[in-house]
C-alpha cells in the first residue's frame, strides 16, 4: 500500500516529536482568566452547562458563545457555516476553546482566515491560513485535540469530484491549526457525565495504543508519551473496575494529563486503522467519536494479535499485563474485559449499521482515510476490513 502524502511528509521530518503549543495547568477557571487577562476582544466558545458553574460568576467582558446553538453532535459543514455567521471574523482577536473535541475542532477554524467554502476547505482545495491566537482548554479526557494539527468534520461525501448524496467524516490536517496555547484545568471535568467520560477516556487509550503500534512514524519520544498515557489510563480503568464509576472523580488530573500525552504522541506517530474504520461509522450514523472507535478497537487488536503477535504488539501485551496483573498471553482478552466493565460494548447494528455497510464502508475508508490506514500495525486490505466490520456487526 502506497504511503499517503501526509505520512510521507512526517517521515521526512526528523524531529523526534512536535509539541507546538505552550502548556499550562491551573486549579480553576478564575486562575486562568486572571493569568490571560480575558477581555472584550476575546471570544470563548464553550457549552452552557460548562459556563454556568465555572465561568458565569466572574462577569468577564469577553464574548461567550455556546456551541450547542449551532447544532448538536460533531462538527458538520452546516454547523461550521452557522458558526461563521454567528461569530463575525472582525469581532475578536483571540479564541478560547473550552469543551470537548467538537469545540476544539471548531475553534481551530476560528483561528484561521475564513474560507469561501467549508466543503472545499475539507477537500483540500482551499488554503489554511492561521491568523488569530487560539487557546485550548479541554473538558473531556479523550480527544487530545488541544495539541493536534487535525480538525474533523462531517461533510458531504464526493467521489471523483461529484457529490454522492451521502456524508463522510474527514480530517483537515495542517500544522497551522495547532492551538497556540493549551491550559489544563482538571476541575472542569467535573461536569462530564460518566458515559461520555468513559468513551473519551477509551478514545485516549486508543490514541496512545495506535501511536505506540505505529509501524513507520513512531519515535523514541512519542513512544514515551504513549506508554505514560497508557499506564495512567489503564490504572484509572483498573480502579473503576474495582470500585465503580465514581472512582474517576479522584483521578481527573491524571485522566486529562494522560489525554494530553496521548495527543502529543499521535501528532507525530499517528493514529491508524481504528480511527480510519470508525470515521464512516461516525459520519453516517452520527456515533460519538470515542464510542465509534471503541466499537472497533477490541476486534482490531484481536486481528493484530492473529496476524502478527510479536514485535510491538508483544511489547504492548507485556505493558498491559504488567498494569492489569495478568499473563501476557491473556493481555488483550483481559483488556477487553476491563473495557467492558468501564463501558458496555455495543454491536454495530445497534447504531444503525446495515449489512451493506460491511462492503461499502471499506471502500470509503480506502478512498478517504489513507493517512490513517497506511499507519496500520498490519497491512490493511478491504477484505480484512470487511471481516472486522462483519465480526463487530
Amino acid at each position: 500500500m502506497a504511503m499517503d502524502s501526509f505520512s510521507a511528509s512526517l517521515m521526512k521530518d526528523k524531529r523526534e516529536i512536535i509539541i507546538a503549543p505552550t502548556i499550562y495547568k491551573f486549579a480553576n477557571f478564575g486562575e486562568f482568566a486572571q493569568e490571560f487577562a480575558l477581555g472584550d476582544r476575546d471570544v470563548v466558545l464553550t457549552n452552557e452547562f460548562i459556563y454556568k458553574p465555572f465561568m458565569e460568576q466572574y462577569n468577564l467582558s469577553c464574548t461567550y458563545v455556546f456551541q450547542e446553538k449551532f447544532g448538536a453532535g460533531e462538527p458538520s459543514e452546516a454547523m461550521i457555516e452557522t458558526m461563521y455567521e454567528k461569530i463575525p471574523y472582525e469581532s475578536y482577536d483571540r479564541v478560547i476553546a473550552i469543551g470537548g473535541g467538537a469545540i476544539m475542532d471548531l475553534c481551530k477554524l476560528l483561528g484561521c482566515k475564513r474560507p469561501s467554502s467549508v466543503h472545499e476547505l475539507y477537500f483540500k482545495r482551499e488554503p489554511i491560513v492561521h491568523e488569530k491566537e487560539v487557546i485550548a482548554i479541554p473538558t473531556t479526557c479523550g480527544t487530545g485535540s488541544e495539541v493536534t494539527n487535525i480538525s474533523v468534520a462531517i461533510v458531504k461525501d464526493e467521489k471523483d469530484g461529484k457529490l454522492t448524496g451521502g456524508e463522510t467524516k474527514l480530517g483537515l490536517v495542517s500544522d497551522d491549526i495547532i492551538p497556540n496555547k493549551v491550559c489544563l484545568i482538571p476541575d472542569l471535568l467535573k461536569t462530564l457525565p460518566y458515559k461520555p467520560f468513559a468513551s473519551s477516556a477509551i478514545d485516549a487509550l486508543i490514541h496512545a495504543t495506535e501511536s505506540y503500534l505505529s509501524p513507520m512514524r513512531k519515535t523514541t519520544t512519542s513512544e514515551m508519551y504513549s506508554i505514560k498515557a497508557m499506564e495512567m489510563i489503564l490504572e484509572g480503568f483498573r480502579q473503576i473496575g474495582e470500585k465503580g464509576p465514581d472512582a474517576r472523580l479522584e483521578y481527573l488530573d491524571e485522566y486529562v494529563t494522560a489525554s494530553l500525552y496521548a495527543g502529543i504522541a499521535f501528532l507525530k506517530a499517528g493514529c491508524a486503522t481504528v480511527h480510519g474504520m470508525s470515521f464512516p461509522l461516525g459520519g453516517t450514523y452520527h456515533v460519538p467519536h470515542g464510542e465509534s472507535n471503541y466499537a472497533l478497537f477490541g476486534k482490531i487488536l484481536e486481528i493484530y494479535d492473529e496476524k502478527n503477535p510479536d514485535g510491538e504488539l508483544m511489547n504492548f501485551k507485556k505493558l498491559v499485563a504488567r498494569i492489569l496483573g495478568c499473563d501476557v498471553k491473556d493481555a488483550i482478552k483481559v483488556l477487553n474485559e476491563l473495557l467492558e466493565k468501564v463501558l458496555p460494548l455495543k454491536p454495530l447494528r445497534e447504531y444503525g449499521f446495515k449489512e451493506s455497510d460491511i462492503v461499502d464502508f471499506p471502500e470509503s475508508v480506502m478512498i478517504n482515510q489513507q493517512r490513517l490506514i497506511t499507519n496500520s500495525y498490519v497491512p490493511m486490505t478491504k477484505d480484512l476490513m470487511e471481516r472486522i466490520y462483519r465480526e463487530c456487526y
